[in-house]
Parts: structure tokens; sequence; C-alpha cells
């Protein structure tokens, strides 16, 4: 499990992170998004130990990550400006990594020379930015690590490469039991693959949920009323829009909360459907100009 507790952080008089508070559940496949800006890269760069917290606590299975190489070596993490050194091969990086995970496995990572197919003796530098990305995930991902931090890991990779990536990643959280915490821009996608997410603005933490629970909790509704019916004063709206007399609602409560509640105003058309991910996201921060609305902390 991957925790943090009242974290804070600030570079020359701005807070980055304010009292952040993370729970990663082991195994879990964890998605944290936020708007740019909302420290997401920070509180990354804190979990792998790169960066010293002014306050709080950062642990690991209930260990400090700070100058602690046993933690350190359970962890591999994919930053979005990928390291090397400047003359440094794939082959290269390869001994690198050996040499500071003693858990790096030689064998996969010849496997996985075909799910990432590249030159092992061309320098880093002269691989495109897609190609970086495959070396470093071919080399992160044969550390065998207990826990993944992915910061914006599959940009610039194409669709193909993009599904093989998570393929091998799931297989190793279904297999292996291990940890992913992914930051992405791409909320379609995390919707796929993630289990529980985490909604960070200006240095904090706004929502931590399951991705069930968190899309189970808020309801998009379109529905049309009888002349001069009135929705419950109980139903909780959250946003209304309407074209003619189909309207639009969102709406916090269960399905089957609403339904009952709606069903007092016999609806002539009533249907309803859980918000995608991106939907939670730009209603809690997109419409206001980053304004929360907190419609999910009660």
């Amino acid at each position: 499990m991957i925790e943090t507790r009242k974290l804070c952080k600030a570079f020359e008089g701005f807070k980055a992170l304010r009292d952040l508070d993370l729970t990663v559940p082991r195994g879990a496949v964890y998605g944290l998004v936020g708007p740019n800006g909302a420290g997401k890269s920070t509180l990354i760069r804190h979990l792998a130990g790169i960066l010293i917290p002014d306050s709080g606590t950062i642990t690991v299975d209930g260990e400090p990550v700070f100058e602690n190489p046993a933690v350190k070596t359970r962890i591999a993490y994919i930053p979005d400006d990928i390291f090397y050194y400047t003359q440094a091969t794939v082959a290269d990086m390869m001994k690198f990594y050996r040499s500071v995970y003693p858990s790096f496995d030689p064998e996969r990572f010849r496997r996985l020379s075909e799910a990432f197919p590249m030159d092992e003796d061309r320098p880093m530098r002269k691989l495109s930015k897609g190609m970086q990305k495959q070396a470093a995930f071919r080399l992160a991902i044969s550390c065998r690590p207990d826990v993944m931090l992915l910061d914006e890991p599959v940009d610039g990779l194409d669709p193909v490469m993009r599904r093989n990536v998570w393929s091998i990643l799931l297989g190793d959280v279904a297999e292996k039991g291990i940890t992913v915490l992914v930051s992405s821009h791409n909320l379609r996608e995390l919707e796929d693959v993630c289990d529980h997410v985490g909604i960070m603005d200006q240095g904090s933490m706004l929502i931590e949920r399951s991705l069930e629970e968190l899309q189970g909790s808020i309801l998009k509704l379109q529905l049309v009323l009888p002349e001069g019916a009135r929705l419950p004063e109980e139903l909780q709206i959250l946003g209304r829009s309407n074209s003619g007399r189909l309207e639009q609602l969102i709406v916090r409560g269960t399905e089957e909360e609403v339904e009952k509640q709606i069903a007092s105003a016999a609806p002539v058309y009533c249907e309803s459907v859980p918000l995608t991910l991106e939907e939670i996201f730009i209603y809690e921060l997109g419409g206001t100009g980053y304004e929360v609305r907190n419609i999910l902390l009660s």
C-alpha cells in the first residue's frame, strides 16, 4: 500500500502540495488526474523518493521511501521526460538497471524484445520520443517491481504500442499483484484500465474513490415531464439544461435512489446513465475555471 499523510511541498513560496492525503491499495491500478499545475508530477517524484517533503509522510507498506534503498529497489518510475546517460545505448541502460535493481530479470528483458523491437546498440538520444518510451517500459518492466509509478506514460506511443504496454502491465497486476499509479490526461484510456481514481487540484486531493463508486454516485439523467409536473425537492440536482421539453440533469445519488425520487413526478420519458470519468472531471473542474464544486465530497 502507498500512503501519504499531510504531505506539503513549496517551491520558492509556491505551495505545490497542500496537506495531501493519498491511499493506493496494494494491487490496484490507480489513476491520478487533475488539471495542469495540480501537483501530480510533484507528488509522483515524492513517491519515487526523489524529492524531500517539507512536512508529512510518504510510505510504501509502512516503510518511508526517501533514502531507503530497500524500498526504492521495489519501485520503478517512468517520468514524462525519459532519463538516460548522454552516450548510453539501450544495452548500456540495461546494464545500469541491472546493477541497481536486484530483481532485474535479464531473461525477461530479452523476451520483451518481441513486444518492444529496437536496436539495442543505438544511443538513446538518437531514438524518437516514442522509442525512448518503449525502451523505458522494457527496462522498468524487466525490473519486476512491486510498484510502478507512471507519469504520462504512453504519450508519444502509437495505438498498437499503447495496447501492448497496458496488456503487459495489467498482466503483471493480475499475475504478480503489482501496484500501478498512473498520471495521465487521457481520461478515456484511464477509465479502461484503472480501478481507483484520485482527482487533484491546486496541490490537494479532492476526491479519492474506487472507479465503480465514483461513477455510481453521480448520474446523467435525461427526461421529459408531463405538463405542469415538478421534480421532487429531495432530488440533488447539480446541473441542469434543456432542449425543448427534454431535460438533462446531473444528479447525485445511486441509480436506484434517483429512480425512486423521479418516479413521483411520473415522467413521460426517463433514462439515466453513469458519467464517464472525463465527464466527472470536466464537471468538477472544467466548467468554472477550476473552482471546485465538491459534488462528491459529502
